[in-house]
């Protein structure tokens, strides 16, 4: 239990790290900086969260 809390804690860091990597290149691309610049990052951490939360949730549970 203490060992995927530490994942969980772990991956979510990076996640956000890479969500604000994501939008920055995305505005790159664009050219300019978006107007619901916090949303889009949302939307971004969010979908990447529940990706690799439920693939951490597998691993650990087949283990």
């Amino acid at each position: 239990m203490m060992m995927s809390a530490i994942w969980f804690t772990l991956v979510a860091i990076i996640l956000y790290l890479v969500s604000d990597w994501i939008l920055n290149r995305v505005e790159a691309a664009a050219g300019r900086r978006f107007e619901h610049r916090s949303l889009i990052f949302f939307v971004i951490l969010l979908s990447l969260a529940l990706i690799t939360f439920s693939a951490i949730q597998r691993q650990l549970a087949a283990a």
